[in-house]
């Protein structure tokens, strides 16, 4: 709440709505039915999907409200909500931008963080598909605003909502809005790296050790398209349910470093490595790039056939289906594009024992 007040003062895109410090639900009812249905009420010190809900209609409220305050006393401590007009078909882009002691700020241009399942990113792209080249200097410039507002230092990145009032063939109609900076490098950085042929972890280095940044905006140029997609230790047909056990198997693909990589695999973990239910479900990154969106798009297929893991439940199979999926393929993006295309992407028809039986016997004796 306290940065979307910083932002309008700096004059980056708002979406409508309540972010004040009065909390008196009959307030926040008003509010509510001022900015119209469907809003959003999101715990104001929330991230995560936690304490988040949408309202259809005015009846509703009040229940949605006591339901999002609850849980975020339990998550954050704090109960405090704001209130914002429900985005239709939105889309979810973030500018990486840098910014350095001497005054100098920038921004690496943009990713496509919209494949979500409980708000959670599932797939990050950069750059994002059907983007316009004015939108994406307005929407940089107005990161940089954004950065500039708070003095910021070091790599960040400002995230939008992006509305497509005109439908998925319609970018020059997309209108953005601020939504939250995080204050850090992101899980998604590489495809920035990627796009860029920069590591952005040197230019931390170097402006933590007091060095302007190493390039100007002028300087910096989009190089093909890359894809992150994010290897988790759940079970997608079971509501995501975070997995526990052993890596009995961990194999990965080779990285492949072409210029700028073509396949680059960041893990926090080794096979016959326990996963346990005390930190986060994320076991690697697999990321791709390529020349063109649809050379990334073949190469991450490959690279996950190529990903094996045994022991405990992953989302890897999950990921090959939703980056086939007609809506990812042909870039209709949004962040209910996986609720959408469910149909094939859950409960889909096991392999059954005897195959299975008899490629874990073909993959022995190709081993030996």
């Amino acid at each position: 709440a306290e940065s979307k007040r910083l932002m309008e003062q700096a004059q980056v895109p708002l979406v409508p709505g309540y972010h004040g410090a009065d909390q008196d639900p009959a307030l926040l009812q008003r509010e509510a039915d001022r900015i119209g249905y469907p809003v959003l009420i999101k715990a104001s010190a929330g991230g995560g999907g936690k304490g988040m809900r949408a309202v259809d209609k005015a009846e509703d409220f009040a229940a949605a409200l006591d339901s999002c305050k609850r849980e975020a006393i339990n998550s954050f401590g704090d109960d405090a909500v704001l209130v914002e007009k429900y985005v239709q078909r939105p889309r979810h882009i973030e500018i990486q931008v840098f910014g350095d002691t001497h005054g100098n700020c920038v921004y690496l241009f943009e990713r496509d963080c919209s494949v979500q399942r409980r708000h959670q990113k599932v797939l990050e792209e950069a750059p994002a598909p059907g983007m316009t080249p004015e939108l994406r200097a307005r929407m940089g410039e107005a990161a940089v605003a954004a950065a500039r507002a708070v003095n910021y230092v070091g790599a960040g990145t400002v995230e939008f909502i992006v509305e497509q009032p005109g439908g998925y063939d319609a970018p020059e109609q997309m209108k953005f809005y601020f939504m939250e900076m995080n204050t850090r490098l992101q899980v998604e950085h590489p495809v920035t790296e990627a796009i860029t042929g920069l590591d952005l972890v040197e230019w931390q280095l170097r402006v933590a050790s007091g060095e302007p940044l190493p390039l100007k905006q002028e300087d910096l140029r989009i190089h093909g398209h890359a894809i992150e997609a994010r290897i988790c230790a759940e079970n997608p047909d079971n509501n995501f349910l975070p997995a526990t056990g052993a890596l009995n198997v961990y194999a990965l693909p080779e990285c492949v470093t072409f210029e700028r990589g073509a396949v680059r695999v960041d893990s926090g973990v080794r096979q016959g490595d326990a996963i346990s239910p005390f930190y986060d479900s994320m076991v690697a990154k697999l990321i791709v790039h390529g020349d063109t969106r649809e050379q990334a798009l073949a190469r991450l297929d490959e690279a996950l056939a190529q990903t094996h893991i045994v022991g405990l439940a992953t989302n890897v199979q999950f990921l090959r289906r939703v980056a086939r999926t007609d809506s990812f393929a042909q870039a209709k993006l949004d962040t209910a594009l996986i609720p959408r295309e469910q149909a094939v992407l859950f409960h889909q028809e096991p392999v059954g024992l005897p195959l299975a039986a008899a490629a874990a016997v073909a993959q022995t004796l190709l081993n030996e």
